[in-house]
C-alpha cells in the first residue's frame, strides 16, 4: 500500500519560511560576533539553537500526550473530544500564523538593525554577554519551532508524515542560512518571504476550512449522544450529518475526491473540500479578504534595509 506524503507539503511550507527567519537571526547574530571579534560566544549561538530545537520537540510531545489524555479521559464523549480538540488546535495555529505572517512581513526591514542593536546591548554586558546570546537565539528559535508544533498538532491525525516534512523543512532553512551566510550566496529574499507567504496564507485559509469542519463534527456527535442538546444545530442542512454548516455548496467526491490524488494535494495544501458548506465558503473568502487583505498591504514595504543576500 503506498504511503501517502501529501500531509508533509503543508508541514514542509511553513517550517521552511519559519525555519528561513530563525536562520536570518542566527546568521546576522553570527556575523555580528565576528565583525565584533567575539567569536568565542559563537558556542551560545549554536547553544540555543540546540536546545531551542529540543523545547520545540518537547513542546511537541506535550500537545500529543494533552490530545491523547484528553480524548481517552471519557470514552462515551471520545468521539466528539478528539475533533473539538483539533478545531481549537487549529484556531490557535490561524491566530498564531497568520499574526506571525503579517508582523514578520511588517517588521522584516527592521530586522537586521533591531537583532544587532540586541547584540551590541548584550556584548556591553560582558558578564552575562553569552546569556544574553543564549537567550536571544534561544526564543528565536522556539518561536518559530513553537507555530510549526502547533500546526502539526492541529493535523495530528497525520502523524510522523508530517513530522517527516517539518525535518525536511527545517534542513531546507538549514540549507539556505548556510548559503547566505558562510557562502555569501545572493538569495533574493524579498521574493522568497513573498512566494512562501502567499503558499502559507492559503494553507492557514484552507485551516479555516478545516477547523470549521471539526467543530461542526464534534457538535452533530455531541446531540447525537445527547439528543437534548439538538438545538446546538441550528444551522443544518437538511438529512444532512451538518450542524451549523448550512447549505451545501458542491459535492464533488467522485469527480475530485480529496482523499485521492490529485485531490488530496489539493485538500492539504489549500483546504480543497470534495463536500463544501456555505458558512466553510465564507469562512474561506472572509479570511482571504480580511487577512490577505491586511498581508498584502505590509508588503509594499518588505525589504527596504536588505539582509546580506538579497541585494
Amino acid at each position: 500500500m503506498p504511503i501517502n506524503l501529501s500531509p508533509a507539503l503543508p508541514a514542509f511550507v511553513i517550517t521552511l519560511r519559519e525555519g528561513v527567519e530563525a536562520a536570518l537571526v542566527v546568521g546576522i547574530v553570527l556575523a555580528y560576533l565576528n565583525k565584533a571579534e567575539q567569536t568565542r560566544l559563537n558556542s551560545w549561538v549554536y547553544g540555543g539553537i540546540g536546545v531551542g530545537l529540543l523545547a520545540s520537540a518537547l513542546v511537541g510531545v506535550l500537545f500529543s500526550l494533552i490530545i491523547t489524555v484528553l480524548g481517552a479521559a471519557n470514552e462515551t464523549y471520545e468521539s466528539v473530544v478528539k475533533p473539538l480538540l483539533n478545531g481549537l488546535f487549529s484556531v490557535a495555529a490561524i491566530i498564531m500564523l497568520s499574526w506571525m505572517l503579517i508582523w514578520m512581513t511588517r517588521q522584516s526591514r527592521l530586522l537586521k538593525a533591531e537583532v544587532e542593536g540586541a547584540v551590541g546591548s548584550t556584548l556591553k554586558a560582558e558578564a552575562g554577554a553569552g546569556w544574553g546570546i543564549f537567550g536571544l537565539i534561544f526564543f528565536a528559535v522556539l518561536r518559530e519551532g513553537f507555530e510549526t508544533v502547533l500546526f502539526i498538532s492541529a493535523r495530528f491525525q497525520q502523524g510522523w508524515v508530517s513530522i517527516l516534512g517539518a525535518v525536511l523543512g527545517l534542513l531546507g532553512a538549514v540549507g539556505i542560512g548556510v548559503l547566505l551566510f558562510r557562502f555569501g550566496i545572493k538569495i533574493n529574499l524579498r521574493l522568497f518571504f513573498q512566494v512562501m507567504g502567499l503558499f502559507l496564507l492559503l494553507i492557514v485559509a484552507g485551516l479555516v476550512v478545516s477547523a470549521l469542519a471539526h467543530v461542526d463534527v464534534a457538535f452533530y456527535r455531541f446531540t447525537q449522544i445527547d439528543p437534548q442538546f439538538s438545538n446546538l444545530c441550528f444551522f443544518q442542512e437538511s438529512g444532512g450529518e451538518t450542524c451549523f454548516l448550512g447549505p451545501l455548496l458542491w459535492d464533488t467526491h467522485q469527480l475530485l475526491p480529496e482523499r485521492q490524488f490529485p485531490g488530496i494535494i489539493l485538500h492539504t495544501l489549500f483546504g480543497y473540500e470534495d463536500t463544501f458548506y456555505l458558512v466553510e465558503a465564507v469562512g474561506y473568502l472572509g479570511f482571504l479578504a480580511i487577512v490577505g487583505g491586511i498581508y498584502l498591504q505590509s508588503l509594499t514595504g518588505w525589504g527596504t534595509a536588505p539582509v546580506r543576500g538579497d541585494r
